[in-house]
């Protein structure tokens, strides 16, 4: 990313919410990588914004797990642990197996692998045109189908707490070498047994994906 492009142009939203947006995409691009500090003074400048709303929006993504205040530091970009994540795949992945197992054993099956199916068409788009933002979208839109498609409304609560620290976990396992094809390929395979009703197989297609994903995951972690 170069100089000048975090600057913030006047759109419909407001201005906090732009560089909300604005600040999340530098992480996940990491323009800003884990352990980078992040200096007011600086992002005022980069942003072209108020003190006050750059410490508006720091506070915001604290609350969403990917900054952190370091004592004598200050404000940096959150640096993901290897138990943290194994954690985080953890929750994801028995609440999306069990979505998956509900999807597959509702009565609109076919109707909700329709659906999830249109959003993996999305995802190869995004992978095609090397689109990291529409993968990421389109992804997320995936599983909050499959969650209340299923009826697990609390279960996509507790996922959605989550739900940037997923994304930045996501945001490194998508550049991974072959994920392009095989992410995509596991995904279709759970739709591919929530279409015949398999709850089982949808079950441990499902938590196969996830295993798959945290174990690119860890190793991008430890390297």
């Amino acid at each position: 990313m170069v100089a000048g492009t975090l600057r913030v142009e006047r759109e419909a939203k407001s201005l906090r919410e732009l560089t909300l947006d604005r600040m999340r995409r530098a992480i996940l691009d990491q323009h800003f990588k884990p352990g980078d500090r992040l200096v007011e003074r600086e992002l005022c400048e980069q942003l072209a914004v108020s003190r006050s709303v750059v410490r508006e929006v720091l506070r915001h993504l604290e609350a969403e797990g990917i900054v952190e205040t370091v004592p004598n530091r200050g404000p940096i970009v959150a640096i993901l642990t290897r138990s943290q994540a194994r954690q985080i795949y953890e929750v994801r992945g028995y609440l999306e197996a069990l979505a998956a197992r509900a999807c597959a054993e509702s009565l609109d099956a076919s109707a909700v692998a329709d659906t999830l199916d249109a959003k993996l068409h999305r995802i190869a788009d995004g992978y095609a045109n090397k689109d990291a933002a529409l993968i990421l979208e389109a992804t997320a839109e995936f599983y909050q189908c499959m969650f209340l498609a299923s009826g697990r409304e609390i279960a996509w609560d507790i996922v959605s707490a989550l739900h940037m620290r997923i994304t930045h976990l996501r945001s490194i396992t998508i550049a991974t070498p072959g994920r392009a094809t095989d992410g995509p390929e596991e995904m279709r395979r759970i739709v591919a047994a929530i279409r015949a009703r398999d709850g089982e197989a949808a079950f441990s297609a499902s938590l196969l994906h996830v295993t798959r994903a945290q174990g690119l995951a860890l190793q991008e972690i430890d390297a």
